[in-house]
């Protein structure tokens, strides 16, 4: 792993404002050039997927179990900018549990667009399952924004800051508003985004003239079962321990490639307190 990750830690006011906001952007995460080279294997593989699945070029395509479709996209696995505050976060025994690739097209003009947006918290199922209030955390994604959602037309990520902390979201009762405090998020490409699994939030329609690119990476513990497939065998062996680790083929709960890496270099614990 670069060690020029360890000038990228968490700050403690980072990690003050994810506690208090669940969301925390990572401008210019990613180069310009990194950003041309992303898109162009996104839209290979946009057009490959959509001849496969006979998707109609309008169709919104979200392509879970990423991870292993292209090399660069394995690269942002551990990317210096973002991940030392995945693990300030979570801590360091984690894994990568879900990948996708999302292409969200301009709607045609004759769509009929609704006025209250899809308003959920990820991992819907464990969400039922578990008792407390808040729930634990237990996940978080990175989400990385290869084109402009600057516009509030080009399908922006929409979410409520804070709302990580309360299990249920009152909506207004006349069925068409969202909730108070709902902020759309006007990232630049090549920034990144890390948000709390439990963060009311929702996608929104792409009325624009361009194409809507993000690819997300979900982190979560090694205990916690993935999501998909996770379709990397032909990765493993070329991979460093810690890629090794967060692609899922170290044995142990308490193994953890990314403690021994850090400790090499002086760091004795990267979660922030």
């Amino acid at each position: 792993m670069d060690t020029d990750c360890l000038n990228y830690c968490l700050t403690e006011k980072e990690h003050q404002d994810f506690q208090k906001n669940g969301i925390l952007l990572v401008e210019n995460a990613i180069s310009p050039q990194m950003v041309e080279n992303l898109t162009s294997v996104v839209d290979r593989l946009d057009s490959q997927i959509r001849d496969e699945k006979k998707l109609d070029s309008q169709d919104r395509l979200q392509q879970t179990d990423s991870v292993g479709m292209d090399g660069l996209f394995l690269d942002l696995l551990d990317w210096k900018k973002t991940f030392p505050k995945v693990w300030g976060i979570l801590g360091l025994n984690i894994r990568l549990y879900y990948s996708a690739m999302t292409v969200t097209p301009p709607l045609s003009t004759d769509t009929k667009v609704g006025s209250r947006l899809n308003w959920h918290q990820d991992s819907s199922e464990l969400n039922k399952d578990l008792e407390s209030n808040p729930r634990p955390r237990i996940s978080l994604k990175v989400a990385f924004f290869l084109t402009d959602t600057i516009e509030l037309s080009q399908g922006n990520f929409y979410m409520i800051p804070g709302s990580h902390l309360q299990n249920e979201l009152v909506l207004p009762l006349d069925g068409i508003s969202n909730p108070g405090g709902a902020t759309a998020i006007r990232a630049k490409s090549g920034t990144a985004m890390i948000f709390d699994r439990r963060l009311w939030h929702s996608a929104s329609p792409n009325t624009s003239s361009i194409t809507r690119k993000v690819l997300f990476y979900g982190y979560s513990y090694k205990w916690l079962h993935p999501r998909d497939g996770m379709t990397v065998s032909h990765f493993i062996d070329k991979c460093d321990p810690i890629r090794q680790q967060l692609l899922g083929a170290e044995k142990g709960w308490d193994a953890s490639a990314l403690r021994v890496w850090l400790e090499e270099h002086g760091e004795k614990d990267g979660k922030a307190d």
